[in-house]
């Protein structure tokens, strides 16, 4: 059967990282973590003490900068695991500073279209159905309120020992939020051909078979 690629949008902590896990899993497809590979290059950006809004110096980072994106969902930036290190809030805030630089985005992009030409990919990020594959059949849309991501994020930062005070968490959402919203290049906007699905009160299950419904339909029009 011939293998399609999905595309993910939504805010931060709306699920779609999580829920591109799970449909990797359901069809055998490999999920390429984009926001991942920005927060790698902040990382590597914040370790080499570049300015975040030096675009000429950033770009040219990425153009010597060694990155693998592994088939189970680790990164690994010039031979180490950053798997963990990429997802502190304060890398979470440094990614969307270097997302806003056209350069570094356009190479990223070409970096991931290349990746996808044969299919069989799931990509998550904000700009996956609008810029990076403007052409694949399944467009997803994730939403939820900002005190529900936030609180999702408090889990998250518990169970891995991290800092979780939700006032912070959520201040820090409602922050990305519009700078994502309101960035110059590629901002966080729904593709007119996506599908929303508000995940504020659902279960990771339900929502993942809610997907899997849309992409059931688009594989049997194949």
């Amino acid at each position: 059967m011939k293998k399609i690629n999905i595309a993910i949008d939504g805010p931060s902590a709306a699920g779609k990282s999580t829920i591109a896990d799970v449909l990797s899993e359901r069809l055998g497809y490999t999920h390429l973590d984009t926001g991942a590979m920005y927060r790698a290059v902040a990382l590597n950006a914040v370790r080499k003490e570049i300015a975040l809004d030096d675009e000429e110096n950033i770009v040219a980072m990425i153009a010597d900068m060694k990155l693998e994106m592994l088939s189970d969902g680790s990164v690994i930036l010039e031979g180490e695991d950053v798997s963990e290190a990429i997802r502190t809030d304060e890398i979470s805030m440094a990614a969307s500073d270097v997302s806003k630089l056209e350069g570094c985005r356009s190479a990223l992009v070409a970096m991931q279209q290349k990746i996808c030409e044969a299919g069989g990919y799931i990509l998550d990020g904000r700009d996956i159905g609008t810029v990076v594959l403007k052409d694949a059949p399944v467009k997803i849309y994730l939403v939820a309120t900002p005190e529900a991501r936030a609180e999702r994020r408090v889990k998250q930062n518990l169970e891995k020992g991290l800092e979780a005070d939700y006032e912070t968490i959520l201040e820090d959402i409602i922050k990305r939020d519009y700078q994502d919203t309101h960035r110059e290049h590629s901002p966080l906007t729904k593709a007119e051909d996506a599908i929303e699905i508000d995940t504020s009160y659902m279960s990771i299950d339900e929502v993942a078979d809610a997907v899997m419904e849309i992409v059931e339909s688009c594989l049997g029009e194949e």
